[in-house]
């Protein structure tokens, strides 16, 4: 079948056109192709989208590498994608309905638009790991592709560009993208108010977990933790009461990637941390109506639950207030060091049946000589399988680890069948003693190595998160907090 004439096809079952625009389409896809006729390009019967436009890009650019064939694809699959009012008017239609209904759709848009990756996503390796918290959520991510070296070389030479500034920024939509930022021409993003303020809503093209999405502030504004911050927390899930929504801290280091531009991200999921229970309940003089407790987690978390959340907004506010100017040596918690704010919280809002819950998860960015990436950040032993800054996804229990993983430990699990050197190998070296300390606990087969190292990774990834943690596991730790606790409720706090 003609690959060109294959996609009019999927774009008409995939509703993004209508039976009269076909012939449309079609000139409209050639134009894309710089082509004046119909090119011989043939796809299997049945080819999937990305199969398409594979095909279409191999034949439009048949030396080139990823980075501007996904220019290509995109500017193609722009073509095809319905303008941002018509996006905007089924969303508004459909959320008349239900906001369940509003949102099941639109993610299957931003699937059929290939604005989501989809045959990329399912690159990506995941699995679950029991540990002491519960079942923690794995990935190694492949979904995005790596550069290639004529791309580099390019980007290194374009002249500096401040538009979109971000990736972000509510300009991407439509945006032809260049070598160093990506095509966003099948991108649609859906107005939403939240707590007074414009903002936008889109899914992530990276989706991590069901109905990732991101919520954007209108404005080129930095992020910050406030009294505001949760107060839009809360009136998002108000708004959609199937989705959980968080914000990364507002700090480097315990921060997310992108810290100039305001944003939270939210989903249809529920995460490892979600399903943690409280472990020790608290009370805070002048919330009765707010239930309060320390969860069972390796990071320090404050749970609050209710049924007003604008009560839960002004007790977070207080403990964050709290949190600010907190510091208790004994712990090695300092609330700044030479001027150098430290202490940040990490907010996660969901419902809980009728009720509203709001996660507190109390971070601090300082370092020392001995851990010169974060005292609460995976320390150096660890870096084998996370250095990366542990965000809002790390956090709630879902591990992001890098590509290198696949491949690693793969090469691990055959190591520890085979009884090979690791440190022998580059692939190998670097988890030698990691892999050591637990060889001599299991009988490995081919069967079932690679399975025993993904559930010994599972463990290390509720260590990395145990580092994070400002208040340890142990019994001086649980102390701790509860100090943080007695403080909070000090007279003058509670105002």
């Amino acid at each position: 079948m003609n690959a060109v004439d294959a996609l009019v096809s999927y774009a008409l079952d995939a509703n993004l056109i209508e039976p009269c625009e076909t012939l449309w389409a079609r000139n409209v896809v050639l134009d894309a192709l710089k082509s004046d006729g119909i090119p011989e390009i043939e796809v299997p019967e049945g080819a999937a989208l990305h199969e398409i436009l594979d095909a279409m890009t191999a034949w439009a650019l048949p030396d080139a590498g990823v980075v501007y064939r996904d220019l290509l694809d995109t500017e193609i699959m722009g073509r095809l994608t319905p303008r941002p009012a018509e996006v905007q008017r089924t969303f508004a239609a459909l959320y008349e309905e239900s906001p369940e209904k509003a949102t099941d759709w639109y993610y299957r848009f931003s699937q059929a638009t290939n604005y989501i990756r989809k045959d990329r996503i399912a690159k990506d390796v995941q699995w679950k790991a029991p540990t002491a918290y519960g079942d923690l959520d794995i990935t190694i991510n492949l979904s995005k592709p790596e550069k290639d070296p004529k791309a580099i070389a390019a980007a290194r030479n374009m002249p500096a560009s401040a538009y979109p500034i971000c990736l972000l920024c509510a300009e991407n939509e439509g945006y032809a993208g260049r070598v160093n930022h990506p095509a966003r021409q099948n991108h649609r993003t859906v107005p939403i108010t939240i707590n007074g303020s414009p903002w936008f809503l889109q899914y992530s093209p990276y989706v991590y977990y069901h109905e990732h999405c991101i919520c954007f502030n209108r404005v080129h504004t930095p992020m910050k933790i406030d009294r505001a911050c949760f107060g839009k927390l809360m009136d998002f899930v108000r708004q959609f009461p199937h989705y959980f929504v968080g914000s990364n801290a507002d700090l480097p280091i315990v921060g997310g990637s992108i810290l100039a531009h305001d944003h939270f991200q939210g989903g249809h999921y529920t995460f490892p941390m979600e399903k943690a229970p409280g472990e020790t309940a608290v009370s805070f003089c002048g919330f009765p109506d707010v239930r309060a407790a320390i969860v069972k987690w390796p990071m320090s978390v404050l749970r609050l639950t209710g049924a007003d959340p604008d009560r839960i907004v002004t007790l977070a506010d207080r403990v964050l207030g709290c949190w600010r100017a907190y510091s208790d040596p004994e712990a090695f918690i300092f609330a700044e060091t030479e001027g150098v704010p430290h202490n940040t919280i990490t907010p996660i809002a969901r419902r809980r049946g009728t009720d509203y819950e709001m996660d507190l998860v109390l971070r601090n960015n300082i370092t020392t000589a001995e851990h010169p990436l974060g005292v609460f950040h995976p320390h150096a032993e660890l870096h084998h399988i996370k250095k990366e800054n542990i965000g809002l996804i790390e956090v709630m229990g879902l591990a992001v680890l890098p590509a290198r993983l696949k491949e690693e430990l793969q090469a691990v699990a055959d190591a520890l069948v085979s009884g090979a050197d690791m440190a022998a190998s580059p692939l190998t070296e670097k988890h030698a003693a990691w892999a050591e300390s637990f060889r001599g606990k299991y009988a490995f087969t081919e069967g079932n190595a690679l399975s025993i190292v993904r559930a010994e990774t599972g463990k290390v990834f509720a260590q990395v998160l145990e580092h994070a943690g400002v208040y340890k596991r142990d019994a001086a730790g649980k102390e701790a907090f509860l100090r943080f606790v007695e403080y909070v409720n000090r007279p003058e706090a509670a105002g």
